[in-house]
């Protein structure tokens, strides 16, 4: 503070100067120094809240600029004796001088003064900064931010700190500043948002502790999770409001939704929902279609949203005219209309166009023309409302693949991410192969995000393909439970590693105890075995199974398999097999059927070889809805061993949608055995019919009613499945179906056994939820076609999970 007799002599010695002839400027610079002494020693200012001070207007265009250097010295200003710094702890003297941009024997003006200020408060090092003149000393006193020693969220309980920590820009160790604190509160708060959770709030606290250290804790008010009360649609007439909401991943608030947050208002989803609208329009006919607005609106008590789509359908387009147009020397057009399964008269489905293009285009890569571009051409008569599609085949850039940078892959080896493109370096770039390789880069599971991109080359007719991958956990532990009526309680533990040492093998240790079964199993799978697509796996198990009920006997198998598979073509896929195992039927009860007692305690040792070929045009190996698989199965054990017979399976399986959730499936599975050696060999053959019990189909000793199997099946199934009029989200369908099927030919002659090529039929409904806990799925079959030997069933249900 300047005493204010100070004041005055200072004024005064100005107006002496000024009488004198001393210039204007001296007197303005001076005088605006010393007023922002005054100003300054007039109380402590906090950090971001000092107000900046304006230097006066330069006279005559001298001095008082915003220049980054020093004012020029005027003729007659004070010099500045000696630069003092005070309050400084942590940070060195010299560091300060170094940011104030000025030294002894430059001229006290005010504007580089203004200019210190600026840029010590600028640096966020201090909280409170002044400068004030003594004599001919400036002094510069600093008030230093403190430094945070640890950072503590309290009270959040939806999101893990580790979460938080990473949104967080302060860390420990780091200067505290209040603008820092603010924005990271801005940050969480964006984060609880974006999970669904704004009534969220955050306040941050300090606590100060010795040597000018702080501890920073967020304490963390959650709140309710923000749901969506209603969802809306305007403008919608071709579906209804109860459709549209089965096509979009945000969904209503309800009771039943506690297993996942889809009722959870997210504005990432809301972006997604759009999207999801819009596909579902073009797939229908709808190629005007748009989303003119999707607005969400907060309720008054913060607990949900109303979420409101205004649509315009447009008109209902159908397909016209469509034609194959090659522009390329040396493709012809006619056998690539072939290819497009388009029908004239159907909706238009955008869908379809795209898969088309893709065909072509592979069609054309196949024929050797690497650089192909297909263009649709859409013509649209909106009077007939019908769109009429040209494919063009053009000459694309002749671009090359240069290089294929793999990042972001700590564990994973790059040849793992390599064998999974469809390209390599020197290849004519295929946009097509590049989807899918992304595509099979995804399927290993291997990775929680995939991106791949391709960049401009060090030429221009090359292309750099960047990979962008993050890693996930690869390493499962599942305990897993199970019941149903045929096999009663079963338990299992089970270690895997799907990505064993970033190779892409796959590691499986599991064993599982229950009432009916004991199994040990360990299987080492090599995806690329001789660096070829060849999968090879060893497997060796144990396995304890009670046949008591069907049998009046147990089974053991303890052996070891060796399989190779490999794909022929993107459809067809075959795999071989040897499998060497020692079987024995022991326990076998004193009443059991004399050919049954007969192979007690016997231990056969079975040396087989074996194949599997299939053709699959599924959609989906898990859930298929489209497409069919044929397969044969052919095994046949006497490389060595004890036993000498052939198996011959032969199936199939056909899907078609009538929509999404109405799914048609027939399927039909026939079998043969040849005994070279043993034809009572036992036991035999088994089908699986709904209304009947496991092996309850099938030939059987008269006497025990002990089932002995035979040499011959066939079983055929029609199903549909359908929606039970439940919530998307329940995952609940029903199924009604009828099972038609034989066994027979146990090679037996005399009357003990009960031996009939009969066929067996039954119809049934069934339920099947995929439940939270596992798949669960009820049956409810009536036998309509049987043998009085026949065990039959009514009720039949299966439950499994993993924790």
């Amino acid at each position: 503070m300047i005493p204010c007799d100070k004041k005055w002599n200072v004024f005064g010695s100005l107006v002496l100067r000024l009488v004198k002839g001393q210039k204007i400027l001296s007197v303005v610079t001076v005088a605006a120094s010393v007023s922002f002494v005054g100003m300054m020693a007039a109380g402590t200012a906090v950090a971001q809240s000092v107000p900046p001070v304006v230097a006066p207007e330069p006279v005559e265009g001298i001095g008082g600029g915003e220049s980054s250097q020093p004012s020029k010295p005027t003729p007659g200003a004070p010099v500045i004796r000696e630069i003092l710094v005070e309050g400084t702890q942590r940070i060195e003297q010299s560091t300060v001088l170094s940011y104030i941009n000025m030294q002894p024997g430059d001229p006290l003006v005010a504007s580089n003064v203004n200019k210190a200020l600026k840029t010590l408060f600028s640096t966020g090092l201090f909280a409170d900064v002044s400068i004030e003149q003594r004599g001919l000393d400036l002094v510069v006193k600093v008030v230093e931010n403190p430094i945070i020693n640890r950072i503590a969220f309290e009270g959040n309980k939806r999101l893990k700190d580790e979460i938080l920590e990473t949104e967080v820009q302060l860390r420990p160790r780091v200067v505290y500043t209040r603008t820092r604190v603010q924005n990271d509160v801005k940050r969480l708060l964006e984060v609880y948002r974006r999970s669904g959770r704004f009534a969220t709030r955050i306040e941050p606290k300090i606590i100060q502790l010795p040597q000018n250290r702080v501890d920073l804790a967020f304490e963390i008010e959650e709140g309710p999770a923000t749901g969506v009360h209603k969802i809306s649609f305007i403008g919608n007439r071709f579906s209804s409001d109860s459709a549209l909401k089965d096509e979009i991943i945000t969904k209503e608030s309800r009771w039943y939704r506690f297993f996942d947050n889809s009722d959870t208002y997210d504005p990432d989803k809301l972006t997604f929902d759009r999207e999801l609208l819009r596909r579902y329009y073009l797939a229908s006919g709808f190629a005007d279609f748009r989303v003119d607005s999707a607005v969400a609106e907060l309720s008054e008590d913060r607990t949900g949203f109303f979420i409101t789509y205004t649509l315009q359908e447009g008109e209902r387009y159908s397909l016209g005219k469509f034609d194959v147009v090659s522009k390329i020397r040396g493709v012809e057009a006619e056998p690539l209309r072939e290819i497009v399964e388009l029908e004239e008269g159907d909706w238009y489905n955008a869908d379809l166009i795209d898969d088309t293009v893709l065909k072509l285009t592979d069609a054309a890569g196949d024929q050797g023309y690497a650089f192909v571009e297909v263009r649709p051409i859409i013509d649209r008569d909106r009077e007939n409302k019908v769109i009429n599609v040209t494919f063009e085949l053009n000459d694309g850039p002749k671009v090359y693949v240069e290089r294929i940078e793999i990042r972001g892959n700590v564990r994973t080896l790059d040849k793992v991410v390599r064998r999974e493109f469809l390209l390599v370096e020197g290849d004519a770039f295929n946009s097509a192969k590049l989807r899918r390789s992304k595509e099979r880069i995804r399927d290993l599971g291997f990775f929680k995000a995939v991106e791949v991109n391709n960049l401009p080359g060090s030429a221009p007719d090359s292309t750099i393909v960047e990979v962008d991958i993050e890693e996930q956990s690869t390493g499962e532990l599942s305990v897993g439970a199970g019941v149903s009526s045929s096999a009663g309680l079963l338990g299992e533990i089970s270690l895997r590693e799907r990505n064993f040492l970033g190779k892409g093998q796959d590691l499986y240790l599991a064993t599982s105890i229950g009432t009916s079964k004991t199994a040990f199993d360990v299987r080492f799978t090599e995806p690329y075995f001789l660096d070829k697509q060849l999968a090879a796996t060893v497997a060796a198990f144990h396995k304890q199974i009670d046949n008591q009920d069907s049998t009046s006997s147990d089974l053991k198998q303890t052996g070891m398999e060796l399989r190779l598979g490999y794909n022929i073509t993107p459809v067809w896929r075959q795999s071989v097999r040897y499998r060497l195992e020692e079987q024995e039927i022991e326990d076998v009860d004193s009443n059991a059927s004399t050919f049954i007692r007969a192979a007690e305690n016997r231990k056969d040792i079975i040396s087989s070889v074996g194949q599997t070929i299939a053709y699959d045009t599924r959609n989906s190996r898990i859930d298929p809805t489209d497409g069919f698989i044929v397969s044969m199965d052919n095994d046949y054990a006497g490389v060595g061993g004890d036993i000498y017979k052939l198996d011959t399976i032969l199936s199939g399986s056909y899907y078609y949608s009538f929509s999404k959730e109405w799914v048609l499936k027939t399927s039909a599975t026939a079998g043969y055995r040849v005994n070279i050696d043993d034809p009572y060999m036992v036991p035999g053959l088994g089908i699986t019919m709904r209304g009947f019990e496991t092996n309850g189909v099938g030939p059987r000793d008269r006497s025990t009613s002990d089932f002995l199997g035979g040499n011959t099946t066939a079983v055929g199934t029609v199903e549909l499945r359908f929606p039970l009029g439940l919530p998307d989200e329940f995952g609940i369908s029903g199924s009604v179906y009828t099972d038609v099927g034989t066994v027979y030919d146990f090679e037996q002659t005399d009357s003990t056994v009960d031996d009939d090529a009969s066929i067996r039929n039954s119809i049934g409904f069934g339920v099947n939820w995929k439940s939270p806990f596992g798949p669960i799925r009820v049956d409810l079959a009536q036998a309509l076609l049987k043998e009085d030997y026949d065990k039959t069933e009514f009720f039949s249900f299966n439950f499994g999970t993993r924790f």
